[in-house]
């Protein structure tokens, strides 16, 4: 029963870290994107803003997940690492959205909260989980 206990209370632990980090990747392509993203997505049911937070929301995932694998059962490393790799890889996320931006036709935040379905939604999108498992791999 102690061990069911310490697992819940670990589950919890890396938890809260993820969802943190994953608030702080909302909160990174809001301010990347015009306008409000929850009205966005919530109230206007834009699609590329829609694919656009949850391409992030799984890159995230994803390395918070590499970080509890690559933990070898030591808890206080593991969410040390999930929340040192999240930041790492929010950076990096954020760094290759500009610069994507920079080599792209008009400005990517304005292209990706247009109320018609728009192809580079799917490139940024692309961008996002891509950099989520490459820093999951360098984390393995």
């Amino acid at each position: 029963m102690q061990n069911l206990l310490n697992d819940l209370l670990v589950s919890l632990a890396y938890g809260a870290v993820g969802i943190v980090l994953m608030a702080i990747g909302y909160v990174l392509v809001d301010v990347a994107t015009p306008g409000r993203l929850n009205e966005l997505i919530w109230t206007h049911r834009n699609r590329n803003a829609a694919v656009l937070l949850a391409s992030n929301l799984l890159g995230v995932g994803t390395i918070v997940v590499a970080a509890i694998v690559a933990s070898s059962h030591d808890v206080a490393i593991g969410l040390i690492g999930a929340g040192a790799y999240g930041v790492l890889g929010l950076v990096i996320m954020s760094v290759a959205f500009l610069l994507l931006d920079a080599v792209t036709p008009g400005k990517l935040g304005e292209i990706l909260v247009d109320p018609e379905p728009h192809p580079a939604v799917w490139v940024s999108a692309t961008v996002h989980l891509a950099t989520g498992a490459i820093i999951a791999a360098a984390i393995i």
